[in-house]
């Protein structure tokens, strides 16, 4: 429990960023739930613009903090070759 108004201070800090943090992560589910879903529709256009879309998405969720870096990099670069796969 915390006991100095700093930590108490702290805990309601984390409170909020914790909503925010888990606002963010569904968001970016979501936008990755769309890629998958235009991928396994087989539509090569689709698949593209959802990517696209949700590139951004992505890039913001590691500069707040809620992906890493490389497993952002992971992603798109599997998800980049699996749309481009269907392009072909």
């Amino acid at each position: 429990m915390a006991n100095t108004p700093q930590s108490k201070k702290r805990a309601r800090q984390n409170e909020r960023r914790n909503d925010v943090n888990k606002a963010r992560r569904s968001r970016i589910r979501t936008f990755l739930r769309k890629v998958e879903e235009a991928l396994a529709s087989g539509s090569a256009d689709a698949a593209v613009t959802a990517l696209r879309a949700a590139e951004p998405e992505l890039a913001r969720g590691v500069t707040k903090g809620v992906l890493h870096k490389n497993t952002l990099a992971r992603k798109m670069s599997r998800l980049n070759a699996r749309a481009k796969a269907l392009a072909v």
